[in-house]
């Protein structure tokens, strides 16, 4: 007469590989964290794939194990930063009638999330004027990068345009580049001086004023509009090698 079988015993090794897992995990999320202050710190060039590894507490060759090398370890900043944003702000708008509106909500909303990561924003800033030398490996990333924000956003005013929520005869594409310019020229007044530039505050109303302008309406920013974007955006906006894996318009 065969012998019931018990429970199966669990393999040996299953639950260490389901923590190797987590702290592999756990130390890239660590080592993107700390490049992203080494890069907002030195820039690109100047920063050290050994000092990122020792502020990480690992060798150089534990880092590499992670990253293929230091453009390897931007890119996936990059993307990792691109993901928060494009969840953010370039979700489809929850009202089509006001999609512009909504649209400006969610950069001003944007905008708020930027001021509680300075250290994103700074090296977004840092490396915005690294990559204007063609040959700087995050170059075509921010080209790139622009023109994507800039499509979008003249997409939604074209859009608007032809629904008779924006102003007939209203230049997109200029309106479109102001906000950029705006956005990124109040992030770097913050970044120089935090204490003193309210960099959500002075967006918003700029925002606030534009709208206002170029609606038919005449009404601007809607109180309760932050975060109606929703979480998929459009194709083709993630970074140069899709989403990293485990981590602003303007930064």
């Amino acid at each position: 007469m065969a012998q019931e079988k018990g429970p199966t015993a669990p393999k040996a090794g299953s639950g260490r590989g389901r923590g190797s897992y987590a702290v592999g995990d756990a130390r890239r999320r660590k080592i993107l964290d700390t490049a992203v202050e080494h890069f907002a710190q030195w820039g690109f060039n100047a920063s050290s794939l050994a000092r990122i590894a020792q502020d990480c507490g690992i060798t150089q060759g534990g880092l590499l194990h992670h990253f293929r090398g230091k453009e390897d370890l931007l890119l996936s900043v990059l993307a990792q930063s691109e993901r928060h944003d494009v969840e953010r702000l370039f979700g489809e708008p929850a009202h089509g009638d006001t999609a512009v509106a909504a649209h400006f909500a969610a950069v001003a909303a944007l905008a708020a999330d930027n001021a509680r990561r300075p250290g994103i924003v700074r090296m977004f800033n840092t490396l915005v004027g690294e990559s204007g030398n063609p040959g700087h490996p995050a170059h075509d990333y921010f080209r790139q990068r622009y023109a994507r924000v800039l499509g979008h956003s003249v997409g939604l005013l074209e859009a608007g345009v032809a629904r008779g929520e924006v102003r007939p005869g209203t230049d997109c594409e200029a309106v479109g580049r102001e906000i950029l310019a705006v956005m990124d020229g109040f992030q770097i007044q913050w970044v120089l001086d935090p204490e003193g530039v309210d960099m959500p505050g002075l967006l918003r109303a700029y925002l606030d004023r534009r709208l206002r302008e170029i609606t038919v309406a005449g009404t601007g920013l809607p109180e309760g509009l932050e975060g109606l974007a929703g979480p998929e955006g459009p194709q083709g906006l993630e970074g140069p090698q899709g989403p990293a894996e485990g981590l602003p318009t303007g930064a």
